[in-house]
């Protein structure tokens, strides 16, 4: 029985890590439509624009094309969020099984598999904001909301990437019995 579970959390890892992977082209595909001198980052500068100045300057950088891949890009996103936090909270249980089953510091990786949830939902809730935005609901409080939203997600995201990259050279290092 341990062995089909453990067959399965693989597949279920592998299959994520492709939507993953496929879910990244198609975003990138959106994004390359949306840089340009004023928009850098494509999507990542709308979302960081912070105050209202910049995102219209943003908004109004985008030809009508553009601005449709922007939307099809943030729509799409909604799936994304999905797919991300599934992946890494996938990564952090698998890892932490293997390392701190049973001891204290698991604990941790149970808050971060909680906080990637929390993550998707600031991403959401980015979503929203940018989306008005781009609906010409244009005002100060929604490119706060995205900007706050974008910050708060992207600190856990790489708090959670960094707990796995430690972990994963731990296990590396206790496998090679160096530890």
């Amino acid at each position: 029985m341990k062995t089909f579970i453990t067959i399965y959390k693989k597949r279920i890892t592998i299959l994520l890590f492709l939507i993953l992977i496929l879910n990244i082209v198609i975003l990138n595909f959106f994004d390359t439509t949306l840089k340009n001198t004023t928009c850098t980052n494509g999507i990542v500068s709308f979302e960081l624009a912070k105050n209202l100045d910049n995102t219209v300057n943003i908004i109004n950088s985008w030809n009508t094309y553009a601005k449709i891949n922007a939307s099809l890009s943030l729509g799409f996103d909604f799936l994304f969020l999905l797919i991300y936090s599934s992946f890494i909270a996938l990564l952090i249980f698998n890892i932490n099984s293997k390392l701190w089953k049973n001891k204290t510091f698991y604990k941790i990786g149970i808050f971060l598999i909680y906080l990637i949830f929390v993550a998707a939902m600031f991403d959401i809730i980015e979503n929203i904001a940018l989306i008005k935005l781009l609906l010409g609901e244009i005002k100060q409080y929604w490119s706060s909301i995205a900007y706050y939203s974008a910050v708060s997600k992207f600190t856990i995201i790489i708090i959670c990437i960094i707990y796995l990259l430690i972990n994963w050279l731990l296990l590396l290092l206790k496998k090679t019995k160096l530890i």
